[in-house]
């Protein structure tokens, strides 16, 4: 018994090690060297990405092409494309073009019925075999990619602490599945996407404050250079208010009753500088009403519409208007305004930025009125002395009081001449004393 199981063992042991033995060793091998490959040139292209990124980190474009390139290539796709959410609308940040050519910037509502919006607003990928035929799951989608002749399609989130921000999206023009492997590594080109995004946003946001900061601190250093003169403050703001804003020129103008008086201009057209030197009290335009009623801050998206025969629109060629208001407690002191020559909204950020300058020339102007207040307070106890002191040195002569009272009376009340007469009981003139003092 011992002996059969011993000899019947053996081929049994040999059929086993048969069973092991590997089919087709050589495909297998052939299989790994392309999976040992793809992963080289995987690190290769994050690489790349991570270089560029390093490299250029305040530029967003260049990041974002490598970024799409990258993903045509290895995950095998007709286009690529990286939306960035921009409020309610999605737009192309970049993208590789193949067979649906699309226009960076452009824009479209995100919406479920779009593959790349599902996937924004699910924040999870959205793969879809053929868009052809999910009109009815995905309208907007369906249409689109009929329209412009692709089918498989494939989106993932770009996300930021969990919170979507855009999305980049697969096209293929033929019904062909991208793999379980293409949509991880799609995955992985959105978080190199978003570290691009992110550090551009940070620096960005980085050199906006230096430069407010910047622009600040000049502005406060004119104040205090120039304490009284208000003119060259004025000037300071706008400059830099026109050039943090990317601005082509901007104007303030001081509230008088219900006009305005222009009392800066910033790089203004040759034309509208002329007009102006001409015409610096304006009546009210239809922004300017506005302001006057509601003390709002108030954006025109094309002057040239809204208001095409006023001299701004006509000798300045302003379109797009920012009008911020200055005011004083419950009071509207004057408006400061940028203007662009293409429509083009400024972003919030700018008018945060524009509201300071304007706050900034409120405390100006407050500060130039409380020490021209002090000023003439010092005149007046200044004269007061003088005319105190000749009436104690001359207690019996009248003519020298007279002289110093006329004298301090003319100059500061900024007068050419004046003139102090006496009158008798009977109404006639006694004596009359004239004193110069040239401004």
């Amino acid at each position: 018994m011992r002996r059969r199981s011993r000899a019947s063992s053996k081929p049994t042991k040999a059929r086993s090690r048969k069973a092991k033995t590997p089919k087709g060793s050589a495909t297998e091998v052939a299989r790994l060297r392309r999976e040992l490959d793809d992963a080289r040139e995987q690190q290769t292209a994050t690489a790349e990405v991570l270089k560029i990124i390093s490299t250029s980190p305040s530029e967003l474009g260049p990041v974002l092409k490598v970024v799409v390139r990258s993903a045509a290539r290895f995950c095998d796709a007709d286009d690529v494309t990286i939306f960035e959410l921009d409020g309610q609308h999605l737009r192309i940040t970049a993208a590789h073009w193949g067979a649906v050519p699309q226009d960076v910037g452009a824009r479209f509502l995100c919406v479920r019925g779009h593959v790349s919006g599902r996937a924004v607003l699910d924040r999870k990928p959205v793969h879809v075999t053929d868009l052809h035929a999910e009109a009815e799951e995905f309208p907007e989608g369906s249409a689109f990619a009929r329209r412009l002749g692709f089918r498989t399609t494939a989106a993932v989130p770009l996300q930021r602490e969990g919170v979507a921000i855009g999305a980049i999206v697969l096209r293929r023009a033929e019904v062909n599945p991208f793999t379980n492997k293409q949509i991880a590594l799609l995955e992985t080109f959105a978080a190199q996407a978003v570290i691009a995004i992110e550090n551009t946003r940070l620096l960005n946001e980085l050199r906006d404050s230096l430069q407010q900061q910047t622009a600040t601190a000049d502005v406060l250093k004119v104040i205090s250079s120039s304490p009284g003169d208000l003119r060259p403050v004025f000037d300071a703001m706008l400059e830099n208010a026109v050039r943090i804003c990317e601005a082509a020129f901007g104007s303030m103008l001081l509230r008088e009753e219900n006009r305005f008086r222009r009392v800066a201009l910033h790089n203004a057209p040759r034309d509208y500088a002329k007009y102006s030197e001409t015409q610096p009290l304006l009546r009210p335009t239809k922004t300017l009403a506005g302001i006057l009623e509601t003390m709002q801050v108030a954006q025109v998206a094309d002057m040239a519409v809204a208001e095409p025969q006023s001299p701004i629109s006509r000798l300045g060629g302003a379109r797009t208007l920012l009008n911020v208001p200055m005011i004083k407690g419950n009071e509207l002191t004057g408006v400061f305004t940028v203007f662009r020559q293409e429509v083009r909204p400024f972003t919030d950020k700018q008018i945060e930025l524009v509201k300071n300058f304007a706050a900034q020339a409120v405390i100006a102007i407050e500060n130039a009125r409380l020490l021209s207040e002090l000023r003439e307070s010092l005149q007046q106890q200044t004269a007061t002395s003088e005319v105190l002191g000749v009436i104690s040195s001359s207690p019996g002569e009248l003519d020298p009081v007279f002289r110093a009272m006329l004298e301090n009376a003319t100059r500061i009340c900024e007068a050419k001449f004046g003139f102090l007469w006496l009158a008798e009981r009977d109404g006639s003139v006694l004596s009359g004393f004239i004193m110069s003092h040239p401004r």
